[in-house]
């Protein structure tokens, strides 16, 4: 690597170090290091193992331990046994906790306002941002099984769809595809999967359904941040793997050739090609896999 890439790198990297606050014995002004803010923001959040807590924030048992040690000390949380083990315990903020979570919130927005309204251009800033973010954790995206009608499918579908109507040519209406309902994509039918990276939707997938022994992949994308970093595939595969669970013995799916990248991907997973089986109006290419 060039060792301008690396000063461009380290200069980055003090920034925001500087910008959030990572070395200020006082972490937003509230008193306590980010370490501390840190593990009561994941208390806050709804994370209640320790051990979890731990893994998330990358510390090490010791750190740990003095941080829940600190924050127990300032009344800002109580610590349990586990009730099913009790070499595990569990963490729960108190009412100053929660009263201390919610300020932190609060100057984290504020924090967050005032750096986008510095941007010349706010929507470059994001992107930028989802980048580094996706990149740095790209061993943090974990797969969840959802409703398509929650918030975060939904954010996703509409991303999806809006791709879509950039890249074909005269545009995508939705309403004229082969649009699944949600229920073909809910157990027993189906399931749809999300990537979720800290709360945020990077990826989905849907396995669409009927009951019997062949199903539809469906709504596969990966946020422009997250490609290159695997995910299309991690998806895919597990949306084999819940066809597996369902007994769905073969897959099919329909793609566009203004999509070169899923094409590739589909053939490269072991995807055959196969004649026309739908008559939605926007796909070219049509492909099937035996389980």
């Amino acid at each position: 690597m060039m060792p301008n890439a690396i000063t461009r790198f380290r200069r980055f990297s003090r920034a925001v170090t500087s910008e959030v606050g990572a070395l200020d014995v006082s972490f937003l002004g509230r008193g306590r290091p980010l370490g501390s803010a840190r593990v009561l923001n994941a208390a806050g959040h709804g994370m209640t193992d320790v051990a979890s807590i731990r893994t998330y924030l990358g510390l090490d048992t010791g750190l740990m331990s003095r941080l829940l040690r600190g924050l127990e000390q300032e009344g800002l949380i109580e610590t349990v046994p586990h009730p099913d083990d009790a070499r595990r315990r569990l963490v729960h903020l108190t009412e100053k906790g929660q009263a201390e979570f919610e300020a932190y919130e609060r100057l984290s927005d504020a924090q967050a306002e005032e750096v986008l309204a510095r941007a010349p251009d706010p929507e470059a800033l994001l992107a930028a941002m989802d980048l580094v973010a996706s990149t740095f954790g790209r061993d943090r995206i974990n797969l969840q099984e959802m409703n398509p009608r929650c918030d975060a499918a939904l954010q996703c579908l509409a991303e999806y769809y809006a791709e879509l109507n950039r890249r074909f040519d005269g545009g995508f209406d939705v309403s004229l595809s082969r649009d699944p309902e949600a229920a073909d994509m809910i157990r027993p039918r189906g399931a749809f999967l999300v990537a979720m990276s800290d709360g945020v939707p990077m990826g989905c997938v849907g396995l669409k359904g009927w009951g019997g022994d062949w199903a539809e992949i469906k709504r596969l994308w990966v946020a422009r941040s997250a490609r290159g970093l695997g995910l299309a595939k991690r998806l895919m595969t597990a949306a084999e793997d819940a066809a597996r669970e369902l007994a769905i013995a073969t897959l099919r799916l329909d793609t566009n050739s203004a999509l070169p990248e899923a094409e590739a991907l589909y053939r490269r997973l072991g995807w055959s090609e196969i004649a026309r089986f739908n008559d939605d109006p926007y796909p070219d290419l049509f492909f099937e896999k035996r389980l």
